[in-house]
């Protein structure tokens, strides 16, 4: 059974100012999102508290929820994690920063309606740690991208590479912009998904950008145009299988993982599919405006040594 015939032949180059005119919708509204919203941060980056208490049945968090907003605590975050009877609670910046007095706060608030909960763990976040892993998070993605744009330079050419940082820049924007736009919790978790999204979406870049190399080879008198769209074509069968084997287990892992990895996987299963649809539509077209010919990826010189090669043996 196969879901991709093999000898597709999609014309997605042909599309690529549609697919141009998508993207850039979606990176605008993303950059708007982010700059006029914000980022519903977590206490990871904000600074706050953290408190983990363990029930001796399975947890109410509804009842968690209400039991703290009713003793001054609205707006705290409640999942659980582990278990169904263990609850991380997490709260935004005090204006007390005894930590101690908060979670005792707490603790007596959630004791009044069931007496033998039991406290775990409390960990305070400052502020400065919280703005100092904002920072020192936004770098790692700057890394990871000039990285990869100096990787695929030595293997393949500057015009691809230019093309593969495009593709995961507007995987990033568009991704932390769809977090943006529907308020949903920004932490630790979910840098490490965009982190893992970068590493997914080059991967796929890379197999089209292999595959070309070998038809520029191969199809000596082909143009440009037709030697990346037969390339992407021939590579597609694998780029869905494996975007989709990807999907499937972040959704398993957003659906049975529990309330402590769902932003990891939502943001993976985003990421996956903005990831393809730049890996098929926006890196090898980005490197065919940029002038891209088949003297930049498979040079003369090699061409004339594997020639000679040839006639040797």
């Amino acid at each position: 059974m196969r879901l991709i015939k093999p000898d597709t032949k999609i014309n997605f180059l042909g599309q690529r100012y549609i697919a141009f005119v998508v993207s850039i919708v979606m990176v605008v509204i993303a950059i708007g999102s982010i700059a006029t919203q914000g980022l519903a941060l977590d206490v990871d980056f904000t600074g706050g508290v953290i408190v983990e208490v363990s029930y001796p049945d399975a947890a109410n968090l509804g009842d968690v929820r209400t039991t703290l907003a009713d003793h001054g605590y609205p707006d705290a975050t409640v999942q659980l994690f582990g278990s169904t009877r263990d609850v991380m609670i997490r709260l935004g910046p005090q204006e007390t920063k005894d930590a101690a007095a908060v979670s005792n706060n707490i603790m007596s608030a959630l004791q009044a309606a069931v007496p033998d909960v039991a406290l775990q763990r409390v960990e305070f976040v400052g502020s400065q740690v919280g703005s100092e892993l904002v920072s020192k998070g936004s770098l790692a993605l700057l890394y990871t991208i000039i990285g990869i744009l100096i990787y695929v330079m030595i293997r393949f050419h500057w015009k691809l590479a230019a093309g593969a940082v495009v593709a995961l820049a507007h995987d990033v924007i568009v991704v932390t912009g769809i977090f943006s736009l529907f308020h949903l919790d920004f932490d630790l978790t979910v840098l490490a998904a965009l982190m893992a999204i970068l590493g997914f979406s080059v991967n796929d870049t890379v197999v089209v950008f292999d595959r070309q190399r070998e038809n520029f080879r191969r199809m000596r008198k082909a143009d440009t145009f037709k030697v990346m769209n037969v390339s992407i074509n021939e590579t597609l069968a694998r780029t869905v299988m494996t975007s989709l084997t990807v999907f499937l287990a972040d959704l398993a892992l957003l659906v049975f993982g529990g309330d402590s990895v769902r932003g990891f996987a939502l943001a993976m299963m985003i990421g996956t599919i903005v990831g393809t649809y730049s890996s098929v539509y926006i890196a090898s077209a980005i490197g065919l405006h940029l002038g891209v010919i088949k003297e930049d990826i498979y040079p003369p010189k090699e061409e004339d040594a594997e020639r000679h090669t040839h006639v040797t043996h």
